[in-house]
């Protein structure tokens, strides 16, 4: 027995790159057993077409429904947040190219419909080399990815404001950039990230909030707002958008962002360590939040050590992934976070945000 407990104590993970690989390895195997016990799972191009197929017929009959009247603006609204989150983790397994690799076609025609179901995202070709990176080098000064969803930043009403409007995020860091090469340079850069559906995103955006604000002020000041029949016409349009598409992708981008900055750390982490880029983040009252990012602080972390599963296998695997993470020392709900600005060492209380 003690000859078998040595051999035990040998054979344990001590280094950071072992507790890795033997994270990496084990949370593997579980995956291909999932896919052995479940044949299903092996039919992966059919799983994360149908999700998809089924997320956007959702989306068009939900929208359909509340231009009949049929359903409320708010039942539209969260409806369709949940079907893009579905999307959006559709997208980010076609970004690691899951679904039909060996298929261009088929692979980038999935791709383009993502992004019409999220316009107000980059595309996701942009996206691709930005993502490959933030896997390379998670959570270091490089990592766009992480900083562009406000990871690093520290808290308050500029954070909030980036998490809510992406666009406006965009602008102010180009506003406040040292120098005015680096102002138009950002701001070239925040118009080509947005082009084209970008731009009709959020400028649907604005013109709903300045519109319903300019009626708004008028109606307080008992000024009565008279609209010409053409300007009330465009209105009905960008009132539908906004129900169908804008507001449920706000809401989604919200709860990603929001799940997303907090779970990953950032400015501190050891480069290329699995251990330190990401904790798990599945507490009882962030459950708002993970209805419409489809559970991403439970599992995400999960993605780090194993990118080739899908996204509704990740969510298979997380209790087994939890319990191997655990015992190398992945954090689970270290909430200081917010305090350290997203610092991985539970010293940093006050940071420097990068903008």
């Amino acid at each position: 027995m003690k000859v078998l407990e040595a051999a035990m104590e040998l054979e344990r993970p001590t280094t950071d790159q072992q507790k890795i690989d033997h994270v990496t390895r084990r949370i593997t195997e579980h995956g291909n057993y999932l896919r052995q016990r479940y044949p299903i799972l092996q039919h992966q191009n059919a799983l994360g077409a149908g999700v998809m197929a089924v997320s956007l017929i959702g989306m068009v009959v939900s929208g359909g429904l509340y231009l009949q009247g049929s359903i409320p603006a708010w039942g539209c609204i969260l409806i369709n947040a949940l079907l893009t989150s579905f999307i959006h983790e559709i997208e980010h397994d076609l970004i690691h190219r899951l679904y039909f690799r060996k298929q261009p076609l088929a692979h980038n025609a999935m791709m383009f419909l993502c992004w019409l179901a999220r316009p107000g995202m980059p595309s996701p070709w942009l996206r691709r080399s930005l993502h490959f990176h933030h896997h390379k080098e998670s959570g270091t000064e490089t990592d766009v990815e992480a900083w562009i969803t406000t990871s690093g930043s520290p808290w308050g009403v500029l954070r909030l404001l980036k998490l809510v409007d992406g666009f406006i995020f965009g602008f102010l860091n180009a506003v406040f950039a040292p120098g005015w090469r680096e102002k138009v340079r950002l701001l070239v850069k925040i118009v080509r990230l947005n082009t084209p559906f970008g731009l009709l995103y959020w400028g649907c955006w604005y013109v709903f909030l300045g519109y319903h604000l300019y009626a708004w002020l008028g109606a307080v000041s008992g000024h009565e707002v008279h609209s010409s029949a053409t300007t009330l016409a465009v209105m009905d349009v960008v009132n539908s958008v906004v129900v169908i598409l804008v507001a449920p992708n706000l809401i989604r981008q919200f709860c990603l962002f929001f799940i997303s900055s907090n779970m990953h750390y950032y400015g501190d982490v050891a480069p290329r360590n699995a251990l330190q880029q990401t904790q798990v983040m599945n507490a009882w009252w962030l459950w708002p939040f993970q209805l419409f990012c489809f559970n991403f602080g439970s599992t995400h972390s999960i993605h780090h050590f194993v990118v080739r599963d899908p996204f509704y296998l990740r969510q298979m695997t997380a209790p087994y992934a939890h319990q191997v993470m655990a015992e190398a020392g992945v954090r689970f709900n270290d909430f200081g976070t917010y305090k350290r600005a997203n610092r991985y060492s539970l010293a940093h209380t006050h940071t420097r945000s990068r903008g």
